[in-house]
């Protein structure tokens, strides 16, 4: 399996919880390509070497991509 963002290319993932209070934007989720909506909780994802690189996930679609 190749190297990605979300599995080790850029070094590490900081993986931070997003309270439905704290989520104040809407993003696109990377995993699903869906909306999460303002005021939805759900994941910030960091990879330590590219922090540019910044991403917002669902809760399940996180958890899903990193069950496998």
């Amino acid at each position: 399996m190749s190297k990605s963002i979300w599995n080790g290319l850029y070094g590490n993932i900081e993986v931070r919880r997003v309270q439905p209070y704290e989520a104040l934007k809407n993003y696109i989720c990377p995993g699903c390509n869906q909306e999460i909506a303002k005021g939805t909780g759900h994941y910030v994802c960091v990879p330590s070497e590219a922090p540019d690189l910044r991403r917002h996930w669902h809760y399940a679609c996180w958890d899903r991509r990193t069950a496998n």
